[in-house]
């Protein structure tokens, strides 16, 4: 059986630890090399002065992480420039906040380079190569160049932008002619395949042939829809463990008697997180007869803290909540409680449990486990609420939340309403459909369905025409 060699931005140890510092697709990596085996593979996160290619090794759970350290100037154009300030606004829709620099794209590529050329003597002949989002796109190729003949799929974990929003990007078309030096790209929904197609075929005259794979001057790639899963059974277990039944308690008696709304995201402008505040805010001056008898909990623990954007979106949230709390606060009641911190997989499963309403608003966004996640915490037979954006990718697998425009506070402070009020029967049922779908479609069934497509890939050689962006 292949060895499976997972790259990607950031690694995480195989501590088996369940730190709250570890997001949906770390959980899903550490699930998936744990029963294949094999390498993860990618940027340490700690700084050196001079890039030398050293790969700190570590082993354990059934797999081995290989991490490099990067330069500071690496760090600065590619994580902190292109990946973040270019192509994450421009992929969830936010050209208005999209940077644009040579600079970032050089660093882009160079550090691309660099992880190629360190993770190649790592590559043995039989493995399979699973490169993971935005930051590596164009790893595939540096890949090849560097004679790597081994099968090598390419998963994207945000959405796709249609193509007038990527026509923005300057070198768009080098950027997508990277991407066919996999042999398989995997996309959350069919609608952000149909974005990479159109933009593939309308503005580069690639060819789609058997309504998957796609040929442009001489390559191929196939495209899958492919949404990723959670570990249902582990998170059923985390949500009975002892600290989540803690957890549970604590935030049940500090609700004294109110129904708690939650929120959990990292701190980012394409959760929704200020659309939500104002929706919330409608929800509290529309029906004042009620508002006392809820709260929201909001946990949003920081990130990207050197990027300006990221900056701006805290302060605006801190001086909202702050306003919103000042306006409706009792003496014996706070509307918002907010949170920036992290918490441990063990500790959110009884905050979740320990709610009425998980609200899961991003404006845009590639899936959305924390919605996947809140829904397998639920008592059966008293479950939540599930209110979830239309535009997560989760939305397409999960059409028994109750689905809002996170951009209308109506929407919101109407499903807010609507959620409080609804009966027991219907609850069980909406939570049984989607819970139904977690456990069907859980993280083993997304690896299974990539990796058995990637290993069908017949073994024709490195695929030639490097392309630099």
């Amino acid at each position: 059986m292949s060895r499976l060699i997972v790259i990607s931005n950031r690694v995480s140890a195989p501590t088996g630890s369940h730190s709250g510092a570890q997001g949906g697709l770390a959980v899903a990596l550490q699930a998936a090399l744990a029963e294949m085996g094999g390498i993860w593979f990618g940027w340490s996160g700690e700084q050196t002065d001079a890039f030398t290619g050293q790969v700190n090794l570590h082993r354990g759970d059934g797999y081995t992480t290989a991490t490099v350290d990067l330069e500071e100037q690496d760090i600065e154009e590619y994580y902190n420039g292109y990946a973040n300030r270019t192509l994450w606004p421009l992929f969830h829709y936010r050209i208005d906040l999209a940077e644009y620099e040579r600079g970032f794209a050089g660093g882009y590529q160079r550090a691309n380079e660099r992880f190629a050329e360190t993770v190649r003597p790592l590559v043995e002949e039989e493995d399979a190569v699973w490169i993971q989002d935005y930051h590596m796109i164009p790893l595939g190729q540096e890949l090849r160049n560097r004679g790597c003949a081994n099968r090598i799929g390419f998963f994207l974990h945000t959405p796709w932008p249609p193509r007038r929003l990527l026509g923005t990007l300057p070198e768009a078309a080098e950027l997508v002619e990277t991407m066919f030096a996999y042999d398989l790209i995997g996309f959350h929904t069919q609608e952000w395949l149909e974005s990479f197609c159109d933009f593939a075929q309308r503005d580069m005259g690639a060819e789609i042939e058997d309504g998957d794979v796609i040929r442009y001057r001489g390559r191929s790639v196939r495209v899958i829809v492919c949404p990723i899963g959670i570990d249902a059974g582990e998170f059923r277990t985390l949500s009975d463990s002892e600290t989540a039944r803690d957890t549970f308690r604590q935030m049940k008696l500090s609700a004294t008697g109110r129904s708690m709304i939650v929120g959990v995201d990292r701190l980012d402008y394409s959760k929704g997180l200020e659309e939500r505040f104002l929706g919330y805010e409608r929800f509290l001056r529309e029906h004042p007869e009620t508002r006392k008898e809820v709260f929201l909990l909001q946990i949003a623990p920081p990130s990207r803290a050197a990027v300006e954007t990221y900056q701006r979106i805290r302060n605006v949230l801190e001086t909202l909540s702050g306003r919103i709390n000042g306006e409706h606060a009792d003496l014996d009641w706070v509307p918002i409680r907010y949170v920036n911190q992290g918490y441990s997989r063990d500790v959110l499963a009884g905050v979740y449990r320990a709610s009425k309403i998980g609200l899961v608003t991003p404006l845009r966004d590639g899936m959305n486990l924390v919605a996947k996640e809140y829904v397998a915490a639920q008592d059966p037979e008293d479950p939540g609420v599930l209110i979830l954006s239309r535009f997560a990718g989760a939305a397409a697998q999960m059409e028994e939340a109750v689905l809002v425009n996170p951009y209308s506070a109506e929407e919101i402070s109407d499903a807010i309403l609507q959620a409080l009020r609804m009966p027991r029967a219907e609850r069980i049922r909406r939570w049984r459909a989607m819970m139904d779908g977690i456990e069907r479609e859980d993280v083993l069934w997304w690896r299974k369905r990539f990796t058995d497509a990637l290993l069908e890939v017949p073994l024709a050689g490195p695929k030639a025409g490097a392309t630099t962006i």
